[in-house]
């Protein structure tokens, strides 16, 4: 939520998100063309791409060193890449690859997954636990969830009738978000236990493919955009969990009628009366079109972003509180020319880009201790985790080193 990288016909660009009226461009690369996948590591200079020229191919860069710090080819085309500060995962039509991404080596291929043509897949950011989830069938709802950590099975959890459409992780990991191909119900567990937690509602008029599932960094809201033209933001609250010091009110009273009502009903009947209408709408001035979104906190206040297939990337103002109708404030163009971040702080020639070779062989900077803390990129919830050594070998990337991948900013 603190960055936008997008592909282009041209090559890719990299965007920072730290300000609502100025839009700037940190890096922009036309070595390669026709980039259709590039994920950048938080805000760290790790960038991975793959190009419909070589779509078997991942191509990883240190883009402020101009340095290539590896690639690796597959048996066929990528079709989704997924990275924390513990695991890249690659994502191929049935099969899935999991990579140290210290040294990147190869710890564990998933065979025979179920035909998986989109590359759905989602990998916790949190890296003390690194799950990794993806469909367990292709023709039911059924999730897989495995331990990125421990390269082992989790477990299964039968989230829908239908195929999945998307799966999104909350920031620590543990709740997992789920939609169907019919796109009218979403659904929330509790990982690892595969518990269902909420359900919502996104309509009932019409099945629609919903492209974009995203928690906020709190892990309070969740947000699913569409081929449709409206956005919809769920609150994660529960109206049974309201403390007895908190005054009455009519919706609360409703809620608890609701809940009692429930007990007595046919399941079928009372998991529709649980299901919450969105607390939040945008409603796009476009349809038809694939975006993505994300609710961050950007200049100290909550906004919704969506960005667009066609290059645009539109900025909304969300009331935590009432909720409602989401107002926009900005609407910035991705594909126009401008000057990048870092030759406006200094306005110097691109590095010279090293060789492969010579990257590997930089002096490490690995502690020689038996285990270092962990970053904390979930605000402190798990700050202080234990790494393994073995985590930190010696290898091309070196992201011990807060110089060169600086902490995540929330």
């Amino acid at each position: 939520c603190s960055s936008l990288a997008i592909g282009t016909t041209t090559g890719y660009r990299l965007f920072s998100l730290s300000s609502v009226e100025q839009l700037d461009q940190v890096h922009e690369s036309n070595e390669i063309p026709d980039v259709y996948i590039v994920e950048r590591l938080f805000s760290s200079s790790l960038v991975v791409v793959v190009s419909h020229a070589k779509p078997q191919q991942m191509n990883v860069y240190h883009f402020k060193k101009g340095t290539e710090i590896c690639n690796y080819s597959y048996s066929s085309h990528i079709l989704s890449i997924r990275l924390n500060r513990q695991r890249l995962v690659v994502c191929l039509e049935e099969s899935i690859y999991i990579h140290n991404i210290k040294d990147m080596k190869l710890l564990k291929t998933i065979m025979d997954t179920p035909p998986n043509t989109t590359g759905l897949c989602a990998l916790s950011i949190n890296h003390a636990n690194s799950y990794l989830a993806y469909p367990g069938s292709a023709t039911s709802g059924e999730i897989a969830l495995y331990d990125g950590n421990t390269l082992k099975t989790a477990c299964t959890i039968p989230a829908h009738d239908g195929p999945l459409a998307a799966l999104a992780f909350n920031s620590t990991g543990s709740k997992l978000a789920s939609a169907s191909e019919k796109g009218t119900v979403i659904r929330v567990f509790s990982i690892p236990g595969g518990q269902k937690l909420y359900e919502f509602r996104r309509g009932m008029k019409r099945y629609v493919n919903i492209s974009s599932l995203v928690f906020s960094m709190d892990s309070q809201f969740l947000c699913a955009s569409s081929n449709t033209e409206t956005v919809h933001i769920f609150k994660l609250e529960h109206l049974t969990d309201s403390r007895p010091e908190e005054p009455p009110t009519w919706s609360g009273y409703m809620g608890k009628m609701f809940q009692a009502a429930t007990n007595y009903l046919p399941a079928q009947v009372s998991g529709m009366m649980s299901q919450d209408r969105a607390f939040a709408t945008v409603r796009l001035n476009i349809s038809g079109q694939r975006n993505i979104c994300a609710l961050s906190t950007i200049q100290k206040l909550p906004r919704l972003l969506v960005t667009t297939s066609d290059g645009h990337l539109y900025i909304y103002n969300l009331d935590p509180q009432d909720g409602g109708e989401c107002v926009l404030i900005k609407n910035h163009s991705l594909l126009g020319s401008g000057k990048t971040e870092e030759n406006k702080e200094n306005d110097l020639q691109p590095p010279v880009p090293q060789s492969y070779a010579a990257t590997v062989a930089r002096q490490s900077t690995v502690p020689s201790t038996s285990t270092m803390p962990g970053y904390s990129e979930d605000g402190g919830a798990l700050r202080g985790e234990v790494i393994p050594e073995h985590e930190f070998a010696t290898g091309p990337v070196c992201l011990d080193d807060e110089n060169e991948f600086p902490p995540v900013s929330i």
